[in-house]
């Protein structure tokens, strides 16, 4: 398994990677076309990804995790949005994402992050220290699902303001 920066010649396999991990996720409505894919581009076409890693195996594009800023609270600098994170179904269960997870989180600390905040599954995420924090909130999404992981002794508070590429939809 090799974890690498995203290079231009990844984009398409980038996509390929959340298109599959995100297709009748069930998250997303019945017959619903995952956004997953159109959120990394549309960050990266607006220079918003803080960092972009790939998993390879084999030489084959098996995962991909995205990083980009937000707001959380009042504090507008220092803390990082984690997604989407997605891995190959085939791949999935393998220890991919976790590897992937350790790297981002090593890298996002190297970078001077203040901490990293996301929405997801708090039984996923607990084991790399992300937990619910009193006072964090993303509108719209049950407060269970709205996770952060600190770098530093300040917690989080307010609501998560991410790029506007998460507004992306299928249409």
């Amino acid at each position: 398994m090799q974890i690498t920066k995203e290079l231009p010649n990844d984009i398409e396999r980038i996509s390929q990677i959340h298109y599959a991990a995100f297709k009748g996720h069930p998250m997303h409505k019945p017959g619903a076309e995952p956004v997953e894919h159109l959120i990394v581009e549309r960050l990266r076409a607006s220079n918003a990804l803080s960092l972009s890693l790939l998993v390879e195996v084999n030489q084959e594009a098996v995962g991909h995790i995205a990083f980009s800023p937000a707001t959380v609270g009042e504090c507008a600098l220092g803390w990082y949005l984690l997604g989407p994170i997605g891995v190959m179904p085939e791949h999935q269960g393998k220890g991919v994402g976790s590897a992937l997870m350790h790297e981002a989180l090593l890298q996002m600390r190297n970078m001077d992050a203040l901490g990293i905040v996301l929405v997801g599954d708090p039984e996923f995420y607990k084991r790399f220290g992300f937990k619910n924090m009193p006072n964090l909130s993303w509108k719209g999404v049950p407060d269970q699902f709205v996770q952060a992981l600190s770098f530093t002794e300040v917690h989080p508070e307010g609501e998560i303001i991410a790029h506007d590429a998460f507004n992306a939809s299928d249409s």
